[in-house]
């Protein structure tokens, strides 16, 4: 519908409730975990986007009634809608509803509605505005009291803003968990790509293949303790590879004749060619550059992160820098097998346990890389490994693509569903309803009579 119902009415928040900002915590009014009010912070407003409804019970933070009084701030009732006042654009646009009062800190502001307006409808309302839009400041970006109490509201009677809210609570609870089944789709993918690796270097991914192909476990050059489950040889990456070389060490710049590729665009298994730096010695191109089927391993890193791996595919002319060392793998060692063995929980679990940890990083060295022991079927059987590997990943990936596509979708719905809420169209009008501007004149009345100091307010002092 083009135009608002005949019994809504155009306000704002500053005519139909109060704007109060938080207050300053010194550090010995902090770190209390249970306490009579709950001091909400910023963090807190965040964590509230992951909960159902957007609801604030609980905070990291209490104080004592005796605290909350000496800080003089502005207890927040039940009901209220926070905010961040300070930060990026993204904590500025996240919305709490409280369900328990309490205080707030002093990057965080709040909203209350008067009586007879709908809490959790202005909670509504105030997840369509995008508030990190009334920042005035460019360096560290803020907003004013005075700019959310300008915000124009479409208001409705006081029972359709009920029933407003009751829908969507019931509907965006709906879209709150799918996107939450949504959420834990990466999470199951990633589990899922390392049972495909696991499966691929244990042998059980090819099972029938070698039941139909008949296996080749004899591995020339190879002398070795055989797997008994699957009779695959079990080598030594030293005896299997022809090279281990450490990168350059040499300082790249931003922009060169070749990229060097460092241990940030080894990612998830694969080369990822961003925020690249290059370099143009010819002598540092020709020692380090890359050939088609080098494995490059990531030797120090974080303890999580050490041991990186992925394949160079000859994608652009390429070096590779110090914390890399290259594997250069005989004929009879597939690449792409090595770098799946690798990554693959038996590889990461290798790497842990051989890694040396020093301050902040960890360090695996070539000579441990070396002695990485692992079964080595046939090149044939390899081959069909990678080919298997690669077209469960795909699937993986494409899947990945629809959950993006999916997570697009959701926002946009719940955009939706607030839209045409706001504009009148989720509930039906019921004639009987009062009208809001009978409201507004009520609030006007009541405000007019209140004492001035007791507009909105809400001390810590008041029991």
């Amino acid at each position: 519908m083009s135009e608002l119902p005949r019994s809504w009415h155009v306000t704002s928040l500053g005519e139909i409730g109060f704007v109060q900002s938080g207050v300053g915590f010194p550090n010995e009014a902090q770190g209390l975990t249970s306490g009579h009010y709950p001091v909400y912070k910023v963090g807190d407003v965040s964590r509230s986007v992951l909960q159902a409804k957007g609801n604030l019970k609980s905070a990291n933070n209490y104080v004592s009634k005796e605290t909350a009084a000496s800080l003089k701030g502005y207890i927040f009732p039940a009901g209220s809608t926070l905010f961040a006042k300070i930060g990026e654009a993204l904590k500025l646009n996240r919305r709490a509803f409280v369900i328990r009062e309490g205080l707030a800190d002093n990057n965080v502001m709040g909203y209350k509605a008067e009586p007879g307006v709908s809490d959790r409808f202005v909670y509504h309302y105030l997840r369509t505005q995008d508030l990190a839009a009334f920042s005035r400041s460019t360096t560290v970006p803020s907003i004013r009291k005075g700019d959310v109490e300008e915000i124009i509201v479409q208001l409705p009677p006081a029972d359709e803003q009920t029933r407003i809210a009751a829908k969507l609570d019931e509907l965006l609870a709906q879209v709150d968990t799918l996107k939450a089944r949504i959420d834990g789709i990466p999470a199951l993918l990633k589990r899922f790509r390392q049972s495909v690796l696991a499966a691929a270097v244990s042998g059980r991914l090819t099972e029938e293949w070698r039941a139909k192909n008949g296996a080749k476990i004899e591995v020339e050059g190879s002398a070795a303790e055989t797997s008994e489950e699957f009779a695959w040889p079990m080598v030594r990456l030293g005896d299997v590879a022809l090279d281990f070389s450490y990168g350059s060490s040499a300082k790249s710049q931003r922009a060169g004749d070749i990229p060097v590729l460092r241990m940030g665009n080894i990612q998830g298994g694969r080369l990822v060619w961003d925020d690249l730096v290059f370099s143009s010695n010819p002598e540092e191109l020709k020692k380090y550059s890359l050939q088609v089927g080098d494995v490059l391993f990531n030797r120090t890193n974080s303890p999580e992160l050490v041991g990186k791996t992925a394949t160079y595919k000859g994608e652009q002319p390429a070096i590779y820098a110090g914390y890399l060392i290259r594997v250069r793998c005989s004929e009879h060692l597939i690449s792409d097998f090595l770098n799946y063995c690798l990554n693959s929980p038996q590889g990461k679990d290798y790497c842990w346990q051989v890694k040396t940890d020093g301050v902040s990083q960890s360090n695996i060295n070539a000579k441990k890389l070396a002695d990485f022991r692992f079964g080595l079927p046939s090149t044939e059987e390899q081959t069909e490994i990678v080919r298997c590997v690669d077209q469960l990943f795909s699937f993986a990936e494409r899947l990945e693509a629809r959950i993006s596509d999916a997570r697009i979708r959701i926002d946009r719905l719940t955009q939706s569903i607030l839209a045409k809420a706001l504009r009148g169209d989720l509930v039906p009008q019921d004639p009987n309803d009062e009208p809001a501007d009978l409201l507004l004149d009520r609030i006007k009345a009541q405000r007019a009579a209140a004492p001035k100091n007791k507009r909105g307010r809400r001390s810590t002092t008041e029991d």
